[in-house]
């Protein structure tokens, strides 16, 4: 489903080049459960954005499920985006005066669905993370974990093929945390396939393969 091949990614910062990624290789197929891991400064970010097409690379080619990204323009990147992948953020970025069901409509309102189904399929997601009782509530109404069960009814909400997860814990007490590690565990049973960036490593233990990155290079990639 996802082909990297030799993808590199230099940042121009002045007159300095930084090299984020130095030639990254790898496959995942549909339905892996994969972290990324790494410490500061190792491209674990860089590659994060890679894949979620929020980015593309210096060099390199990358092809989600056949098409090769590279030759996309920016409204079929946008496409993908909203389609193809679901993003949860260790921040919830979740509008504040906004309730929970307005939240997990928007990525179907910038898709152009219909009123009628956009409420549907929100309230359906909301229930799919055990929200569907707070779908009137508020940011500020929601505890920690709520406010992220939220966030990933949101990013479910356009059926992705896939979620990309930066520290989806990160924010959250261990309870809460290991909450929503089993809520991943139930979409990537029903196939999604679930990527998650972390530097935690009983959060990468949870997942089935990790990849290690070190200075913008595949240390390991090892299944679990």
């Amino acid at each position: 489903m996802i082909e990297l091949e030799q993808i590199t990614k230099v940042y121009q910062m002045g007159t300095v080049e930084v090299h984020a990624l130095r030639g990254v290789s790898l496959q995942i197929d549909q339905g892996e459960f994969v972290s990324i891991m790494g410490p500061s400064g190792s491209g674990k970010s860089t590659l994060m954005n890679v894949l979620g097409c929020l980015d593309v690379p210096t060099e390199g080619s990358y092809h989600l499920h056949g098409k090769d990204v590279g030759q996309l323009n920016d409204r079929q990147l946008a496409g993908i985006r909203n389609r193809e992948i679901g993003f949860v953020f260790q921040q919830f970025n979740l509008l504040p005066r906004t309730q929970a069901l307005r939240q997990v409509e928007l990525p179907l309102l910038y898709a152009g669905v219909g009123r009628g189904e956009r409420h549907q399929r929100a309230r359906a997601a909301l229930e799919t993370v055990g929200l569907g009782d707070r779908a009137g509530h508020k940011p500020d109404e929601l505890s920690g974990g709520q406010q992220q069960r939220a966030a990933i009814a949101r990013a479910l909400v356009t059926r992705p093929s896939i979620i990309l997860a930066d520290e989806p814990t990160g924010n959250l007490d261990s309870r809460s945390g290991q909450e929503i590690l089993a809520i991943f565990d139930q979409l990537n049973a029903q196939g999604i396939t679930v990527i998650f960036v972390t530097h935690d490593r009983e959060i990468a233990a949870h997942s089935r393969r990790v990849i290690r990155l070190r200075d913008g290079l595949i240390e390991k990639d090892e299944s679990l």
